[in-house]
């Protein structure tokens, strides 16, 4: 019996050995672009079997494909490349990809992830720590930050919007001022901490009354012991603090008004704030039926659009589909018909002109015309005013002038002015 459980002892289960996580991978310094010739340190931080175990403690080493002589915890190499490691029984660990440069100034960057709400740190260096002057930081091919010798650029709170290719230039005296030089490009991307929650419907809340809700969301892997805070607002008032439950109850008396309820998730530093959509009702049929128990039957009326009150308010948009109840002889919108007229289904028509469209279209050809009759008349007046200042100038006109023996008519139905003689 002792010899049985000496062995059970000894032997690891297999059950523990596929719960293992992957062992994380570090590197020191936490950069991963190095000029020739340089060293860095790699460490692998993971799952040791019990000292009781008769199997070598190790850690495996991989450069690419290849599998390194060495099974240390740490590492020093010089040799550009993917790396990863692994303990026994565990996976592999994520990569980590070195760079060795042979230019006068590279720009280097973390090797680990960046999250939202992280600072961002970015490090022009020149060849083997020389000064850089006249620096210049740019992202996506844009000029964001200058410092007159070497310095780091930080982003204090990185978000997704940092992410990108960042560059440096910079001038170095060897021994005199050189022209700017330029770094090559290096991809940074900031990643999520968490999506944007949603709120939703988890019940009906028997002991205090009331409808259950819940901010949901995911942390990423990585960063899934980060605390998170919640809050709940009605429309843009808040109605629940941040507070480290991620559930509320929405009273009774304020049930019917559910759709105007949001929350928001936050890190316990408010670096990252996020906010949810407005809350969706479940559909009819849900255990939750919110339709049964707090919609009233819709009235088969409506207001003119000049009569609807302002509101500032969400339109319930969704509600109106969820809470309609049957009526007999009624649509949708609440407008009733009589019996056996209902209208019939097919493909949607093109809304009937309003009377005002209407009655634009009737008085074109009128406006048309008095615009004619206006033009006409403002010539007729000039020519008469003209023969007044100067009969002289046209004699032919003034017995015509004195004794008028035609006139104009307009013809309501065309646009041509005609000359009827007396």
């Amino acid at each position: 019996m002792w010899a049985l459980t000496a062995l059970l002892l000894l032997v690891p289960s297999s059950g523990r050995a596929a719960t293992l996580e992957k062992p994380i991978l570090s590197l020191h310094p936490p950069w991963t672009t190095i000029f020739k010739g340089e060293r860095v340190i790699l460490r692998c931080d993971g799952y040791h079997p019990p000292l009781l175990d008769l199997r070598p403690i190790s850690t495996l080493w991989y450069l690419g494909h290849l599998l390194l002589p060495s099974h240390k915890k740490s590492i020093e190499v010089q040799t550009p490349g993917v790396y990863r490691c692994q303990t026994r029984g565990a996976p592999v660990s994520d990569p980590i990809h070195l760079s060795v440069s042979n230019d006068w100034l590279i720009l280097q960057v973390p090797y680990a992830a960046v999250f939202e709400g992280e600072p961002l740190v970015l490090r022009c260096r020149g060849w083997y720590d020389k000064v850089v002057y006249k620096l210049h930081y740019y992202h996506d091919s844009k000029a964001v930050r200058y410092f007159h010798s070497s310095a780091n650029y930080t982003v204090p709170q990185a978000r997704a919007g940092d992410s990108g290719r960042y560059q440096c230039s910079g001038t170095m005296r060897i021994p005199v001022e050189s022209a700017p030089m330029f770094s090559a490009k290096v991809a940074v991307t900031v990643q999520e901490l968490f999506p944007a929650p949603v709120l939703r419907v988890t019940g009906r809340a028997e002991a205090r009354g009331g409808v259950a809700v819940r901010c949901e969301t995911r942390l990423h892997p990585q960063k899934r012991d980060t605390p998170l805070q919640f809050a709940f607002y009605k429309y843009s008032r808040l109605v629940r603090r941040f507070d480290w439950g991620a559930g509320y109850t929405v009273p009774e008396r304020e049930v019917e008004e559910l759709e105007s309820y949001w929350c928001e998730a936050a890190t316990a530093t408010r670096s990252v704030r996020k906010r949810s959509a407005w809350l969706q009702l479940p559909g009819r049929g849900s255990p939750l039926d919110l339709a049964s128990t707090t919609a009233p039957v819709p009235q088969a009326t409506a207001l003119a659009p000049g009569n609807q009150p302002l509101s500032f308010r969400k339109p319930p948009g969704s509600r109106s589909a969820l809470l309609v109840t049957s009526v007999p002889n009624t649509t949708s919108s609440g407008l009733q018909f009589p019996a056996g007229q209902a209208p019939t289904a097919g493909p949607p028509a093109c809304a009937p002109p309003t009377p005002l469209e209407q009655s634009a279209g009737a008085l074109k050809p009128d406006v048309d015309l008095l615009l004619q009759e206006m033009q006409l008349l403002k010539g007729l007046l000039s020519r008469v005013v003209l023969e007044l200042k100067e009969p002289q100038a046209f004699p032919e006109h003034r017995e015509s002038l004195e004794n008028p023996t035609s006139h104009f008519a307009v013809s309501p139905g065309t646009r041509e002015t005609t000359i009827v003689e007396s």
